[in-house]
């Protein structure tokens, strides 16, 4: 008998562990499975939440007040059905959401919670701790052993349970799960093929016709661009701009950069809207509701500037030449006409009665500058002869009228407006030693800078402007008519490019000195400048006659030439001529030691013992040579 319970105590616990054992891998399952169900549930709940923003995000189309609302009125009431559509639709979602958390998610949790872990968690108890009550309480033994079967009996009820149960509990979410989809499915088929049969069948309607329009539109953009292709690789070629420069404009407008310093050698370029008022240039920066003045352009000075990093440069300075500024136009039609326009300012032609008629008459006397003679209808002595200078210089001492300017330029002389040199000879001017002769006819003396003992050295910041040949150099006219020639020219052909140079006053000599390199690019003896003189309106213009020789017929002395030379300066072009002029009577005075003394008295002297121009404007001195400070920016 005892080894018959023996063995029926094994077999149980054999059987005991395997229930336990099974118990265990269903729990685990459970889990997983429990975790795939809250992740469906999940994201039909997401999808309720996101089709209520979905409505919600229709109905905002109409507040956006679109700039181009062509046909919108259309596309806001569908949108509006459509947000009535979808927010059915989310009453659907969140339906069967619910229906899944009651039918699926519900009855598995329950089964985790009531029979899985209260069923498992009845465990036998210990063999070991039924010997030591006995041990302790033998008069309780026989209460614990009913216990012990009582609580082996409702665990082996359970473990059996869970056996019925775990097939229930796998059935009846997905149940749930597929009843609740056809109900909302069912739902959905009504609220479509009931309600929007109609409304979706406009809806196509109206996208065909929305996309037939497209398609249209879309060939009629294939032709253009086919037609665009089709043109001449010259429609896209930088600075190309069919119509032609308006030089006599008295206003304009437009987009310019202007240059500003940001440090002392740094800079910025600010893109801001110019217009002219009047004989003022305006700026309305960005936000503002009007413009405000930039500068006075009367008088002013209007010259092509050439900037390392930009092209269509161009300078703007006051008549005192204390203020100026950089500004860039967008194009070469722009930079052009923009020159053009604030030298018709600055002339004053607003203030005449038909200032468009005056500026077309000056620009056709500009075009009669710079032509021929020849080539325009007869004029009172008709054309030039070999006799015809012999003539005019007879007329001359007879006569007290101003010359005409075929009288002191040869028309259709030919104008030079850069100082070319070859970069040898750059060189050689600042060597000591030897002569040389250079494209003008002038000569260096033998000695090098270094050893001038010059009384007087004042530089000025100055552009070339033009030189040309001419047939006197006794009178200040010749110099008045160059002008007008050169720049007439420059405006006519347009040649808006200078080039800074900084002009040394001297009393021997006159020369030309680059400011990068501080190479003299060409210079002259003060005895061979023989006028020299300054612009009656436009200060800042003067100009020089040089007396040169004319070898080509042979002759040992050379028959005499005379060349004049323009400039426009940062300052007053009558300091320049005063300055030559001291030059000049410096050099008078060296022949006559008294007449030197009595000079030395009347200037003020400098430490080295140089003339010291007093100059309140600019600040400048003639201290080595070399100004203080520059005198605009350049």
């Amino acid at each position: 008998g005892k080894m018959t319970c023996v063995m029926h105590k094994v077999d149980t616990r054999s059987l005991l562990s395997v229930f336990e054992e099974d118990a265990g891998t269903l729990t685990d399952y459970t889990n997983q499975l429990l975790q795939s169900m809250q992740r469906v549930y999940g994201a039909q709940s997401e999808m309720g939440l996101a089709t209520e923003q979905l409505s919600r995000q229709l109905l905002e189309y109409e507040k956006q007040n679109f700039a181009l609302g062509k046909g919108d009125e259309e596309v806001i009431s569908t949108l509006q059905q459509f947000a009535k559509t979808v927010g059915e639709l989310n009453t659907l979602h969140s339906e069967l959401a619910t229906q899944m958390a009651d039918r699926m998610i519900f009855p598995m949790i329950q089964f985790r919670e009531k029979d899985l872990t209260v069923g498992i968690t009845h465990r036998l108890p210990k063999k070991k701790e039924n010997e030591k009550v006995k041990a302790e309480l033998v008069g309780e033994v026989a209460y614990s052993r009913r216990k012990q079967h009582q609580a082996s009996m409702q665990y082996y009820c359970a473990l059996n349970a869970l056996q019925y149960r775990k097939r229930v509990a796998m059935l009846e979410p997905m149940l749930g799960y597929t009843q609740a989809q056809i109900n909302f499915y069912k739902k959905g088929i009504d609220l479509v093929s009931k309600k929007m049969d109609s409304f979706l069948g406009s809806v196509s309607s109206m996208t065909q016709n929305i996309q037939a329009q497209l398609d249209s539109e879309a060939e009629a953009m294939r032709m253009t661009q086919r037609e665009l292709l089709s043109m001449e690789d010259t429609v896209y070629m930088p600075d190309r701009d069919p119509a032609p420069v308006n030089r006599t404009l008295i206003q304009k407008a437009g987009y310019l950069n202007i240059r500003n310093k940001t440090g002392l050698v740094t800079t910025a370029w600010d893109r801001l809207y110019f217009f002219t008022q009047g004989g003022n240039l305006m700026c309305q920066p960005r936000g503002a509701v009007a413009g405000g003045m930039v500068l006075d352009l009367d008088n002013s000075s209007v010259m092509a500037v050439e900037c390392e990093d930009r092209r269509y440069c161009f300078q703007i300075t006051s008549p005192n030449g204390k203020t100026s500024m950089i500004l860039q136009a967008e194009s070469k039609r722009e930079y052009e006409e923009w020159i053009c326009t604030l030298n018709n300012i600055s002339r004053q032609i607003y203030l005449t009665d038909n200032p468009e008629a005056v500026a077309i008459r000056l620009n056709q006397t500009a075009i009669q500058a710079v032509t021929p003679i020849t080539s325009f209808e007869k004029r009172g002595e008709g054309s030039p002869n070999p006799d015809r200078l012999a003539s005019i210089m007879q007329r001359k001492h007879l006569t007290s009228s101003a010359p005409e300017p075929e009288d002191l330029i040869v028309p259709g002389t030919p104008i030079q407006f850069d100082i070319m040199l070859p970069a040898s000879e750059f060189q050689d001017q600042n060597r000591a030693g030897g002569r040389r002769t250079n494209p003008f006819g002038e000569t260096d003396d033998d000695r090098s800078p270094e050893s001038d003992d010059s009384l007087l050295q004042q530089v000025f910041a100055v552009r070339f402007l033009g030189s040309m040949a001419v047939r006197s150099g006794q009178t200040q006219e010749v110099i008045y008519e160059a002008m007008r020639q050169v720049l007439a020219a420059r405006a006519i052909h347009n040649i808006f490019r200078t080039t800074e140079s900084h002009l040394m006053v001297t009393s021997s000599c006159l020369r030309l000195i680059d400011p990068q390199t501080q190479v003299t690019r060409i210079g002259f003896q003060l005895q061979e400048v023989t006028q020299f003189v300054a612009h009656q309106e436009n200060g800042r213009l003067m100009g020089f006659v040089v007396e040169g020789r004319d070898w080509s017929e042979d002759d040992e002395e050379g028959e005499p030439s005379f060349s004049a030379f323009v400039f426009e300066s940062n300052t007053e072009g009558d300091k320049i001529c005063y300055t030559i002029s001291l030059g000049k009577d410096i050099m008078e005075a060296k022949k006559d030691p008294e007449a030197l003394v009595q000079l030395l008295k009347n200037m003020p002297l400098t430490n080295e013992g140089k003339f010291l121009l007093l100059d309140n404007e600019t600040g400048n001195t003639a201290n080595g040579g070399a100004p203080d400070e520059e005198e605009s920016e350049a």
